[in-house]
């Protein structure tokens, strides 16, 4: 009965209410009570071992941060000063600060690193230039994906960031082929990153921000490359890259050093704290996967519509982990593919049904929730082939009643991100 009223006075905080106080609150206080409900199943925590903390827990406290688990770390799902709805579109108009520092951040030195990797990820890391960051997954033996990443190609070694929901699995199965691939006799070295921070600095303001914070010129930084750049006397390492579908940075810096650079950059009037909740929201409404929901290792790439991220090279070659599964399915086809829709009536969550017109069962919701900036209800989710194409009409169970949905070109919101707009 609470979700359902909720529901109701969710859809006139959007239509005739929009963004009014009550809706702002409202929006807020549902999404304490559904984000960990919601990830649950992949990110439930042992209640036996206590929740890690990043080098920022108390200043999250301190600003106001309400505090839940996530992927074994206590992380703030959104701050008393600006509620969750508020913050998402703070973001979309001018900038917010969120801490990823649970996130799972690696280094990869020797001079086979490259062949190695390559061996575990779809992307063409040889052709990748210098100081170039590249969305990647990470492959099993069937093709299934073990982990969503993003990998940025130094001189000396590889980046590599993934989520801190896999950071266990990741590792293992990394130490597990280094190990394998030592012992023919490759130069491969795994360092785990952790004594930096992880800040994301997002919104079309962000880089007016981080200019004024830095000693060089970042016009010519490009989306999805990587510097090491001087803040302020920190030596940081930052990528022009998020998760939110908007311009911004991602910044490594010494822990010691994360406080005072956050409160640095929230200095300036345009920058607000945002959490767990505006991230998500925003991650939806770009089409970006969430991990464990979205993806998971019975799926893969090109049922994910992630073929994109498999190099031309990496394609002819096939010498990637589960490639003679993955790559006939880029020409062969797939029994089923992700879509983006809209959804009319309530939020469609993950697990909802789809079905078609007949009636007939065609797949599930994976993501879903209301679109804070298209005032709507969009959601993701894998149907049979064949129902993916863009204006295919479909239904989706909620609470038992059948609700209209239309299949949508993704992302949900449009993007001045050239490299976003191409995955698409």
């Amino acid at each position: 009965m609470v979700k359902f009223s909720f529901f109701i006075i969710m859809s006139c905080a959007f239509s005739k209410f929009k963004y009014s106080a009550l809706g702002v609150r409202l929006y807020s206080n549902k999404v304490l009570g559904l984000f960990s409900t919601t990830h649950k199943r992949n990110y439930a925590v042992s209640t036996e071992e206590p929740l890690k903390k990043t080098p920022l827990y108390d200043f999250h406290v301190e600003n106001g941060g309400k505090m839940v688990p996530f992927a074994g770390w206590s992380m703030p799902v959104q701050y008393s000063s600006l509620g969750v709805l508020a913050s998402h579109l703070h973001t979309r108009e001018n900038a917010s600060l969120f801490d990823v520092s649970h996130m799972l951040q690696m280094r990869l030195t020797g001079r086979d690193r490259v062949s190695f990797l390559e061996k575990l990820v779809v992307a063409d890391l040889e052709e990748l230039p210098v100081d170039n960051s590249i969305l990647s997954v990470f492959t099993n033996e069937n093709g299934g994906i073990i982990d969503d990443t993003v990998i940025c190609k130094h001189n000396d070694h590889i980046h590599i960031v993934s989520n801190a929901a896999c950071a266990d699995k990741d590792t293992t199965h990394i130490r597990k082929e280094i190990n394998k691939f030592q012992q023919r006799g490759g130069d491969v070295n795994l360092k785990i990153i952790d004594d930096h921070a992880l800040l994301a600095l997002q919104g079309p303001k962000a880089a007016s921000v981080l200019q004024e914070l830095c000693d060089k010129d970042l016009s010519d930084f490009m989306f999805m490359t990587a510097r090491h750049l001087n803040i302020k006397g920190f030596d940081c390492h930052v990528t022009r890259s998020g998760y939110t579908g908007e311009d911004g940075f991602e910044i490594g810096v010494p822990s010691p050093a994360s406080v005072h650079l956050a409160n640095l950059l929230l200095k300036y009037p345009s920058v607000q704290l945002a959490g767990l909740g505006a991230r998500d929201s925003l991650r939806l409404e770009a089409g970006l996967c969430l991990y464990g929901h979205d993806l998971d290792e019975t799926t893969t790439p090109v049922e994910a519509g992630l073929t994109w991220t498999i190099g031309k090279r990496r394609r002819k070659e096939s010498d990637f982990l589960g490639a003679e599964h993955v790559i006939p399915q880029i020409k062969g086809g797939v029994m089923r593919r992700r879509i983006g829709f809209i959804v009319e009536g309530a939020p469609a969550r993950e697990n909802a049904e789809i079905y078609n017109n007949k009636d007939e069962l065609i797949g599930k919701v994976t993501s879903g929730g209301p679109s804070p900036s298209l005032q709507k209800n969009i959601a993701m989710g894998y149907v049979k082939s064949g129902y993916h194409k863009l204006s295919t009409e479909l239904q989706v169970k909620v609470r038992n009643r059948m609700q209209k949905a239309q299949v949508v070109k993704m992302p949900f919101v449009p993007t001045s991100i050239i490299w976003l707009k191409a995955i698409w």
